[in-house]
């Protein structure tokens, strides 16, 4: 049995001016968080979606690598996880996400850095967002 997460974001107005609000209804994490042109572009606060893509990125290998260090018998005592998502500016179709690097840093008792490498790989293949940057996306649309 499969499970649903949900966000929400709302959009009002152009792309250049125009401004919106994205939501986590479910975890109740944030609530219309601020974003726009300049805070995807440019450097006004807010966030952006390839900011939530890095963040959600980070979060789920972390806990992967956790899963396959387990597996082969270690435990961290911590996993720190930087992703950047590199971001490319064409004009046809437009930009477009290009990739993901991950950083990680683990410090793991008893485990030689051959065997985290190899295990950090393994845990990047088998993290969900990193399976699921590669799915068909599907929608419904309706007018209103």
């Amino acid at each position: 049995m499969g499970f649903k997460r949900v966000a929400a974001a709302r959009w009002e107005g152009d792309l250049m001016s125009g401004k919106g609000a994205m939501s986590t209804p479910q975890s109740g994490l944030f609530a219309d968080q601020n974003y726009s042109f300049k805070t995807r572009f440019g450097d006004e606060k807010g966030t952006n979606p390839e900011e939530l893509l890095a963040a959600a990125h980070a979060g789920c290998f972390s806990m992967a690598l956790s899963l396959v260090l387990g597996k082969a018998g270690f435990t961290a005592n911590k996993i720190e996880t930087r992703a950047e998502v590199n971001m490319e500016m064409g004009n046809d179709p437009g930009p477009t996400v290009s990739g993901v690097h991950l950083i990680v840093s683990g410090d793991v008792p008893g485990i030689s850095a051959e065997q985290f490498t190899e295990i950090a790989n393994m845990a990047k293949a088998g993290c969900v967002i990193s399976r699921a940057l590669a799915v068909p996306v599907t929608m419904d649309a309706t007018l209103v």
